[in-house]
């Protein structure tokens, strides 16, 4: 089943994110080489796809996984909580409709 992962992130979180990013994102290319991975990025702070240092306010990761408990666990894992980027995460069951 697909869950969506919505991450919030704690203030300034932009030096954080950028320290163990290559983490994150080696995490990401795992689930996307299983073929698990629908899509998954960050929400920029402020309207534009180059926020600069305004930085970002949080991730959205939509992936395959055979449990919400396994899809809590893969997000509980990720560096961006150990690195206390993310203030909140919420893992939920998600339909994908369209495309």
């Amino acid at each position: 089943m697909l869950y969506a992962i919505i991450s919030e992130d704690v203030a300034n979180s932009l030096s954080k994110r950028l320290s163990v990013r290559p983490a994150h994102l080696e995490r990401l290319q795992n689930l996307r080489d299983q073929g698990r991975l629908i899509l998954a990025g960050p929400h920029p702070a402020i309207d534009s796809n180059d926020p600069g240092e305004a930085g970002f306010s949080g991730s959205l990761v939509v992936a395959e996984f055979d449990s919400l408990s396994e899809a809590e666990a893969w997000a509980n894992a990720d560096p961006y909580m150990s690195a206390g980027v993310y203030d909140r995460v919420t893992v939920k069951p998600f339909k994908k409709v369209l495309p």
